[in-house]
């Protein structure tokens, strides 16, 4: 099954933007393997352009306006031979994703949604097919993405429309990637494409013998009435527009993530976008810059993130990146959570302000920020065997059609928990919450001791301090902080 956990893994973008080399990608890659392997991060992506010869890192070329990328006679994209000189054999990126492979990741890279200007331009035929680029293109401008000009989009009442992202997938296959992150898919909601790329991978695994993850994006306005259409055609999608290295993004993923962490299932992963950590826009003409997060702020980010079972995506350069940052990313309570947890849920959100020391907010006084606790079940078993998509025949051994299509049966031991309180004011904060919201009025009724847990801090105390008392667990929080726990009850 594709995605069983949350994803972990690397993305140019936010180091690289357009400019990432093949250089790059291997150190990032070799770096990973090296140290980051052992705590669950194990996939490498390309993002945007590269594809671009004239590939600057603060703007996208204007295929609008004549800008050219390199293209097979079918129209589809091909990596720059300069950036990429293993690709100057005409194979793609089979060398890179051979590499890759050997250091035991997964690979993958991005695109956009449709069909390259140029190819309409150049009327490049769609392999396989009588039809040509202009018959299945949708040039209404309308239905082009809005921020970036390398594509129109397809027409998919033509036949040939499916047949162009079939063979498209099939290059990409050939090259032996792993993953593919499609964009200006969701912002607006494109189901057609989405369907239609989703169908090209099926078609495109059956033949290669791999399978492939799809993500989308961006994630503006991504409205939870979606999830059964998601589930069915993706196994990650963003929830949110591109996020940087500001309190302002981290603090707004709190609202989205717990809308849908209730929805989060193995395969199908809500995204919460990449981690701005370490050093980022490395080819700016400044030589890029460290992460503006503080470290409370990165902390509440991994955090929050672990807790909501969104995928991990690290976006600054690994090589480059400050070793504390590298520490954080080894913290092996990340893969943990994010693999063996279910109910992840926010539990508790309240406002507060500093005139009423923390106590309340009336109303009338500017709050102050924040008092957010999210728990989970720590979980004991190993996910279901079921491995089939929905209306299939079910891998148990049944006969009869799956059900689920979700494979997300999983099981708890009881007594131990996950818990996370976040405070998102400028200054520190101490807060008391009742231990039964974290571990539920039912095993508080079945007669557990609540003075005998086993409380171990996940980030090793750097990140506040807790203490049990009783029913009640006192915890002190920096500014934008959090303390992450898990219970475990003593016998």
């Amino acid at each position: 099954m594709k995605a069983l956990r949350p994803p972990m893994g690397w993305n140019s973008w936010d180091s690289y933007m357009t400019t990432i080399a093949e250089e790059d990608v291997l150190a990032n890659a070799r770096f990973m393997s090296d140290n980051l392997k052992q705590f669950g991060w194990d996939t490498i992506v390309v993002d945007a352009s590269w594809f671009d010869p004239q590939a600057k890192s603060e703007a996208y070329n204007d295929a609008a306006q004549g800008a050219t990328f390199c293209l097979d006679k079918y129209g589809r994209l091909l990596p720059d031979p300069v950036r990429f000189p293993s690709a100057a054999d005409g194979s793609g990126f089979t060398h890179i994703a051979e590499k890759v492979h050997e250091l035991g990741l997964k690979f993958g890279f991005h695109v956009m949604r449709g069909i390259p200007r140029q190819a309409v331009r150049e009327n490049c035929p769609v392999e396989g097919t009588q039809w040509t680029a202009r018959d299945v293109a949708d040039m209404d401008l309308e239905h082009a993405c809005h921020w970036n000009n390398d594509n129109y989009g397809l027409n998919q009442a033509h036949p040939g429309a499916q047949a162009w992202y079939n063979a498209q997938l099939d290059l990409y296959a050939s090259w032996g990637i792993d993953f593919l992150k499609v964009d200006d898919m969701q912002a607006p909601f494109y189901p057609a494409e989405i369907e239609a790329y989703s169908q090209a991978i099926r078609i495109a695994e059956r033949k290669y013998h791999r399978e492939i993850s799809l993500s989308l994006s961006p994630g503006t306005q991504v409205a939870t009435t979606n999830i059964d259409f998601l589930r069915r055609n993706a196994q990650m999608w963003r929830i949110s527009d591109d996020l940087w290295d500001r309190w302002r993004d981290v603090y707004n993923q709190f609202s989205r993530m717990a809308r849908w962490a209730p929805l989060q299932t193995p395969g199908h992963w809500a995204d919460a976008d990449m981690l701005p950590l370490g050093h980022l826009t490395v080819n700016d003409k400044q030589g890029g810059h460290m992460s503006n997060l503080m470290p409370a702020e990165q902390r509440t980010l991994l955090t929050l993130w672990a807790m909501s079972h969104s995928p991990l995506m690290m976006g600054g350069d690994l090589p480059t990146s400050p070793a504390e940052t590298i520490d954080l990313l080894k913290n092996p309570w990340l893969l943990e959570v994010e693999a063996n947890s279910m109910h992840n849920r926010e539990v508790l959100r309240e406002i507060y302000d500093q005139e009423n020391k923390f106590n309340k907010w009336d109303g009338a006084s500017v709050p102050e920020g924040e008092f957010i606790v999210w728990a989970a079940d720590a979980t004991g078993a190993a996910p279901s065997s079921c491995s089939c998509e929905k209306g299939e025949k079910c891998s148990c051994g049944s006969g009869e059609a799956c059900s689920c299509g979700e494979n997300s049966a999983l099981t708890t031991e009881r007594g131990s928990y996950y818990a996370a309180c976040f405070w998102t004011g400028p200054t520190q904060c101490q807060q008391r919450v009742d231990i039964a919201a974290i571990v539920g009025l039912e095993d508080y009724q079945l007669g557990f001791d609540l003075t005998k847990w086993k409380v171990t801090d996940l980030w090793s105390g750097t990140s506040g301090e807790a203490k049990l008392d009783g029913r009640l667990l006192s915890v002190t929080m920096p500014a934008h902080g959090c303390v992450w726990l898990r219970f475990d009850p003593i016998d």
